[in-house]
């Protein structure tokens, strides 16, 4: 199809159209919808597809979510494709993604503009499902009228699960959607919620909650008020702690689970964050030093966690032996700041920058990626 490529910081994604009767095959629905007499039934979803999984449970629990999927929702939309003559039907853009990596061929002399490639499987509908399923009870009376219409599409592809759950939960924030919850919350009050995400949850809650917590209100949990400058979103937070505690969710489930381990790693990344900000000094929190933006705490996070699997048992004196372990930060404070931290530190993505820094920092501290086994 001929699309145009988006860059926007370090994502890259593509707005194309597609004819509705075309792009009605492309796409699976992964709820049940109802129209006149009429169903669209929910697609079989593989086991391996978490983000399809996730985004169906959210879709088909009703209770955990205060959500129910609107067939009032899907006949007014039919309705309006019925009615809309000097209107365009469909303004809007439906966001769909792909896990696989799609090719995209720049057409001579116009930058930004080529071929992209379909991709072998259907597309996941991010956003506009319940568009799409009107669309298709609409197709069934009105073929002809159908066959005029054109649906803009924002196409997403060769992302992780977490990417398209986060852009999931987080457009999803109108009253007939998700309302306005967090993902992170929601691991707490739902019976799906694998464990080590529960467990990944409650630390980010202790992180932004507790009064001795370095992070204390600096994370944007989508609504939380507070008038101080946020520094991470929680979902960016929740995925490096879940990636460190899914790595040694054997070693914590043989430790005691959830009650006991919890406080300690919370202790952990707790007493890591204050001894890093000693050896940070006045760039930690700075708006002119990225120390404190995403990509850097995420790094920081990294280190926490080899340097925990190296010397984090002995919670006496901790904050003082990593103070030290760290030091060498310091001596890097003008290589953080804003000015020309992206030239400093190059990178295709946010992905591969953070692993980056996370190289950088682990290299000019002394510490061994992963820690010791």
């Amino acid at each position: 199809m001929l699309a145009t490529q988006i860059r926007q910081k370090d994502s890259i994604f593509y707005f194309g159209s597609y004819p509705a009767i075309d792009l009605l095959e492309k796409v699976r629905f992964i709820s049940r919808f109802y129209g006149e007499g009429e169903e669209i039934a929910a697609a079989r979803i593989s086991q391996k597809d978490e983000i399809a999984q996730f985004i169906a449970k959210i879709e088909r629990t009703d209770n955990a979510f205060q959500r129910g999927v609107s067939r009032a929702k899907v006949r007014s939309l039919k309705n309006f494709y019925e009615t809309a003559v000097s209107q365009p039907p469909i303004p809007g853009t439906v966001l769909l993604f792909t896990s696989e990596k799609l090719r995209f061929q720049t057409l001579a002399g116009a930058e930004g503009v080529g071929h992209l490639s379909e991709p072998q499987q259907k597309f996941l509908i991010i956003d506009g499902q319940h568009r799409l399923a009107a669309l298709q009870f609409y197709m069934h009376d009105h073929t002809a009228e159908a066959g005029t219409i054109s649906v803009p599409c924002m196409i997403f592809d060769g992302r992780s699960e977490d990417f398209a759950t986060e852009m999931f939960v987080t457009i999803n924030s109108t009253p007939t959607r998700i309302n306005k919850s967090h993902l992170i919350d929601l691991y707490e009050r739902v019976s799906f919620a694998e464990p080590h995400r529960k467990f990944a949850a409650r630390l980010v809650a202790s992180l932004y909650s507790e009064a001795d917590s370095p992070l204390r209100y600096r994370i944007n949990r989508l609504g939380g008020r507070s008038a101080q400058d946020k520094w991470i979103l929680q979902a960016e937070l929740f995925n490096e702690l879940h990636r460190w505690v899914n790595r040694d969710w054997r070693r914590i489930q043989l430790a005691g689970g959830s009650r006991l381990e919890v406080p300690r790693y919370y202790g952990m990344v707790r007493d890591f964050f204050k001894a890093a900000e000693r050896v940070w000094g006045d760039a930690w929190g700075h708006a002119n030093y990225m120390v404190t933006k995403p990509v850097t705490i995420k790094a920081m996070l990294r280190v926490c966690a080899d340097l925990a699997r190296e010397d984090g048992q002995e919670a006496d004196g901790r904050i003082k032996r990593w103070e030290g372990r760290l030091a060498p930060w310091g001596e890097q404070v003008r290589a953080y700041r804003s000015e020309g931290f992206y030239e400093r530190f190059p990178a295709k993505g946010e992905i591969e920058r953070v692993a980056r820094v996370h190289r950088e920092l682990g290299k000019v501290a002394g510490i061994d990626p992963r820690g010791a086994s």
